[in-house]
Parts: C-alpha cells; sequence; structure tokens
C-alpha cells in the first residue's frame, strides 16, 4: 500500500462529507467564532488519539496476545458495518442522537472524527508494517488535513451541494468503504488459514 492509497482510506474511514450536517447541527448553537476554535480543538484531539493508535497499536496487541489476521477480520467487520450505515443512514443519523451545549471530546472528535473504525485502520497499518510508520503517519496528516479542509468549509459546501448530493456523496464512499473492508476481511482470513496451515 503506497502512502496515497492509505491516505485516501484513511480519508474514506473519517468520512467528512458525511459529517458535515452532524458538526453543523452540533455547532450551530455557538457563535461563528467559537465554531471556529472549537473545530480545531476538536479535530486535534482525534488526530492525537488516531497517532497514539497508529503509534501505540503494535504494544496493546501484544501485550493483549492478539495476531495481526484478528484485527485485520475484525477491522474488515467494522469497516463493513460502518460502510452500510453510510449507505443507508438511520433517520437520526450515524451516531444517534446528538447530546447539547458544546461539545468536548465526545461526540465530534471521538467518535465522529476519530471513530473505531479508523483506530482500527491506523493500528492495523502500524502493526502489519511497523517498518513504515513514518509513511502511515503522512497518510495520516494527509487524510486528517483533507478532513479539516473540509469541515473548516462545512457551511459553505451545504449551502453549495445541499443535502441530497452530500448525501449521494457519503453513499458512494460507503460502497467503497464496504469494497475495502471486504478485501481487508478475505485477506485476514487468507493470511490465518496459511498460518494455521504452517
Amino acid at each position: 500500500m503506497t502512502i496515497m492509497s492509505a491516505a485516501l482510506l484513511l480519508f474514506l474511514i473519517l468520512d467528512p462529507l458525511g459529517n458535515i450536517p452532524v458538526f453543523l447541527s452540533v455547532l450551530k448553537p455557538l457563535p461563528a467564532q467559537r465554531q471556529r476554535v472549537v473545530l480545531a480543538r476538536e479535530l486535534l484531539i482525534a488526530l492525537m488519539v488516531l497517532m497514539g493508535f497508529l503509534w501505540g497499536g503494535k504494544y496493546v496487541l501484544e501485550l493483549m496476545h492478539l495476531r495481526q489476521e484478528s484485527v485485520s477480520i475484525a477491522g474488515g467487520i467494522v469497516l463493513f458495518l460502518i460502510g452500510i450505515r453510510m449507505i443507508f443512514p438511520r433517520p437520526e443519523g450515524l451516531m444517534g442522537e446528538i447530546p447539547e451545549g458544546e461539545p468536548f471530546i465526545v461526540p465530534l472528535a471521538i467518535p465522529l472524527v476519530a471513530g473505531p473504525s479508523g483506530m482500527a485502520a491506523v493500528m492495523l497499518m502500524g502493526s502489519n508494517e511497523p517498518a513504515r510508520l513514518w509513511d502511515w503517519n503522512c497518510a495520516l496528516l494527509l487524510a486528517w488535513g483533507g478532513a479539516a479542509a473540509i469541515l473548516f468549509s462545512a457551511t459553505f459546501l451545504y449551502k453549495l451541494l445541499g443535502h441530497r448530493v452530500l448525501t449521494a456523496l457519503e453513499r458512494l464512499m460507503g460502497m467503497l468503504l464496504v469494497a475495502i473492508s471486504v478485501q481487508m476481511f478475505m485477506d485476514g482470513i487468507s493470511t490465518y488459514l496459511k498460518a494455521s496451515m504452517h
């Protein structure tokens, strides 16, 4: 996997287009100036969480005696479920009810930006090819930068594209995620079967 393909995968998982309506509704009660401050803070928290999983994931797996293929299979299942939810969203949105008041960590940083699928994906990248941690670091920064740019332009994009176009784009991203998740799941099964035969 190249840096760009890893960045694209992480960008799809971060799902900034699908998050636009949720971010707008959560930040709506706050003054415009405060919205930007809160958004920047939440995005930085999400980045730190994902970096933590990228760099520390290998040690967590070793500590819990989990094999890499187990994480690959689990990551594939989680990605599949997230992808299905993106294609067939629930009326209350991807993450259910949104708490009132100024958001802090939940729900914007976690789980909307740094969700379980993102954490699983970066952990898998870091543990599968630990020698390329700096490559995955660059990929994560690229994906996060793209997501941050979209979320900072949320109001403009929502007015420009409208709810229907954003929903269509999110469903398309969901389709891609489902395809990636099936591949990840099959790779995990294949690696597991090969390891079992030896």
